[in-house]
């Protein structure tokens, strides 16, 4: 049951991750393909955040009235529409359009991901899952840059999400889990607000690199296939340290080195305008924001004494909040500075998610025997 569990949210995290990792690159394609300026379309981004925050609300109500399999296989279907949207769009509707139903069916998946992958070993499992989602991630930028370099636009390789996402809806069904039931208990409010903000903090300093770092690539005068090409770097740091776990040293929170990776990584980004200096610092960077989510997410949802369908409602909308937010605040930064400037708005995000992390010990790791 569990391995068969594990497999289906690692193929809806996988479609999602590749989804995601191909963001940016859209993003930046799309501002080429429609001849405007890259940040007038972070409204690609809000419009992946607005499905997410929809589905923040109606979420506690829906896994009360449906199936968890249920839920996880609408939220397949309504990505896959979502995916092909984007990727054969000819105009700004429609690819809006597409962000949208990828938010609202992405967040279908997320919001299910932590329900199903409960218990002592959630944070482990959902590194892992995660993990898989990276590694996909990585053939995102690849497969956009070489799909644009031959001609066609490189949004057409968003297709390649959409037969895993079918594969999904046929396999989901009502026997994956048992729908989350209310507790009696509740846990202090301050816990609960503050578990909230940490998946913000975290998601937040996630997607100023999954939105921009094609952009910023494409800005030290590396052409645009190329770009989204190197933009994989992140990807494969979000891979590799997803791959290893949070690490932990001498009895430190694993927020500490995953932070410190991040800030090094950061600095590279926004401070070199070498292409090679920026490809490592997304690596690195990469490396070092590889746990926050799985980290922070866990945590929330194992808060006792509330519904865990009620914590992983506020874990999407968290979610949905930093996507909203972040990325569009870059854009604007970068409009009103520049984008290599813009880049060090994820170091104030750490600095906070380090300082209200310090007060909890960190979420239990350990496999399953």
């Amino acid at each position: 049951m569990t391995n068969r569990v594990d497999f289906r949210i690692g193929l809806a995290l996988s479609a999602l991750g590749f989804l995601l990792a191909g963001l940016g690159a859209s993003v930046a394609l799309l501002a080429r393909d429609l001849d405007k300026r890259t940040d007038e379309l972070a409204v690609l981004s809000s419009a992946f955040a607005i499905g997410l925050l929809i589905v923040a609300v109606a979420g506690p109500l829906l896994l009360r009235t449906l199936h968890i399999g249920t839920v996880l296989r609408a939220g397949s279907l309504v990505c896959a529409v979502g995916a092909a949207s984007l990727a054969l769009a000819h105009g700004f509707v429609l690819a809006v359009t597409g962000g949208l139903l990828i938010g609202i069916g992405g967040a279908l998946l997320v919001l299910v991901a932590p329900l199903l992958l409960h218990g002592p070993t959630a944070a482990a499992r959902l590194t892992r899952v995660n993990a898989v989602a990276s590694a996909t991630g990585i053939f995102a930028p690849l497969a956009i840059g070489g799909v644009d370099s031959l001609g066609a636009t490189g949004r057409l390789a968003l297709l390649a999400a959409v037969p895993p996402l079918l594969l999904l809806a046929a396999l989901a069904g009502p026997g994956d889990g048992p729908s989350p039931h209310d507790s009696s208990q509740r846990a202090p409010g301050s816990h609960v607000f503050k578990g909230w903000v940490r998946v913000v903090l975290a998601v937040a300093v996630e997607f100023c690199f999954v939105v921009w770092a094609v952009a910023r690539l494409a800005a030290t005068g590396v052409p645009m296939a190329g770009a989204a090409l190197l933009g994989s770097a992140f990807p494969i740091g979000m891979a590799v340290g997803r791959a290893i776990g949070p690490l932990h040293w001498r009895g430190w929170s694993p927020m500490i080195p995953a932070g410190l990776l991040a800030t090094a990584g950061t600095l590279l980004v926004s401070l070199f305008d070498a292409p090679a200096a920026v490809t490592a610092g997304l690596v690195l960077a990469g490396l070092g924001v590889a746990p926050l989510y799985p980290l922070t997410i866990a945590a929330l949802v194992a808060i006792p004494g509330i519904n865990p369908a009620r914590l992983a409602a506020l874990g999407a909308l968290a979610s949905g909040t930093a996507i909203l937010l972040a990325p569009s605040f870059l854009a604007a930064l970068a409009g009103w500075l520049d984008l290599r400037t813009a880049f060090l708005i994820p170091l104030p995000l750490l600095a906070l998610l380090w300082a209200i992390s310090r007060d909890r010990k960190p979420v239990p790791v350990k496999e399953p025997a």
